[in-house]
């Protein structure tokens, strides 16, 4: 029996759960899953072990581990790149660290991470590549053959920190981390209306909207979706609006947003889940006006991943990143405070 599942969209990793059926002769692990798993090199399997993220009933084990029948094998692995051509473009990067495994990147609003319909150029992969091969820009390359690797994204609009990996097992043992959700991720956005207490627990299955099949939507019974969980805390009250800080437990698409819009406070001049227009406050032109200029300041969503922690997947120090809130999102927190202390 096999069961294989992708668990969660903005975390690029897959985790495959096999039981070893009764009748199986004894075999080393790489080797059997390398023959089970489509488009996995017994490579790819080796460094997943020597992770730490192959389990045999629930315990590490090698690659040369001899499996017996019942056993019940977990593996999370980092999604392999797709055969697709990528342009190393010269764009610029706010680098917050870097060494010979991995980057930390400062995102800015408004850039794409990965390249996708519609989307094949200036993307942030598309960035790191030049940074990586300078040698290539412009050149057109296969993404298997080298690629920033990717095990977790942020939208498109949201601003703030990502860390990516520079080689194969950098790239599964920090896949590894996100999927036992280890990984530290704080977000500081600022959402319509007056939230009733000043922390909490937003839980609710997150999956397509069965509408809209472009934004995701809320599911509170389970029918639908996947499990996520965010945990807020207001930092600072506005009356109409509300900055808060989030720490995200899962990471699914959306999850801060779709989450907020249910809870009845979605985030300012969130134009796919309800912000972009007047959700608190009065109807006077002067108000309108007010919100109008908001708007204009920050021209996307008012969300930033602020602060990310993690171990290092070659030397298992803790490293922690924090980032302050760009200055989009600065001016209309500094003309909120002004508008409601006046």
């Amino acid at each position: 029996m096999k069961e294989a599942e992708n668990n969660g969209n903005e975390e690029l990793y897959e985790h495959h759960r096999i039981v070893v059926d009764k009748g199986q002769s004894p075999l080393r692990i790489d080797k059997f899953l390398f023959n089970r798993l489509l488009n996995v090199s017994r490579n790819r399997v080796q460094l997943a072990a020597s992770a730490g993220s192959i389990l045999v009933n629930e315990k590490p084990v090698r690659s040369s581990y001899r499996i017996r029948p019942g056993d019940v094998i977990s593996i999370v692995l980092a999604y392999p790149p797709r055969e697709i051509e990528l342009y190393a473009d010269d764009i610029p990067l706010d680098i917050v660290y870097e060494d010979d495994d991995l980057v930390v990147v400062n995102k800015q609003a408004g850039m794409v991470v990965h390249p996708a319909y519609g989307h094949y150029r200036n993307t942030l992969v598309n960035a790191l590549l030049c940074h990586f091969y300078p040698e290539l820009r412009d050149q057109p390359v296969l993404e298997e053959t080298v690629r920033p690797g990717l095990v977790h994204r942020i939208d498109k609009n949201t601003s703030g920190l990502l860390v990516v990996a520079r080689n194969e097992t950098a790239m599964t043992r920090l896949a590894l981390q996100f999927y036992e959700r280890t990984i530290e991720r704080n977000y500081v956005l600022l959402a319509w209306g007056d939230p009733e207490n000043e922390e909490g627990i937003i839980r609710g299955h997150i999956g397509r909207s069965l509408r809209n099949r472009k934004v995701m939507d809320v599911f509170p019974d389970g029918r639908h979706g996947k499990h996520a969980v965010t945990h807020y805390k207001v930092l600072e009250r506005f009356h109409y609006v509300t900055l808060l800080s989030c720490r995200l437990e899962t990471g699914r698409t959306h999850q801060i947003r779709v989450h907020f819009r249910h809870m009845g406070h979605p985030v300012f001049n969130d134009a796919e889940y309800g912000g972009d227009r007047i959700v608190k406050g009065t109807t006077f032109s002067k108000y309108r006006q007010f919100v109008e200029n908001c708007f204009a300041i920050c021209p996307r969503h008012a969300l930033h991943a602020a602060s990310l922690g993690f171990h290092h997947p070659a030397t298992g120090k803790a490293m922690k990143f924090e980032e302050p809130v760009p200055g989009d999102m600065q001016g209309i927190i500094d003309k909120w405070r002004r508008y409601t202390s006046s």
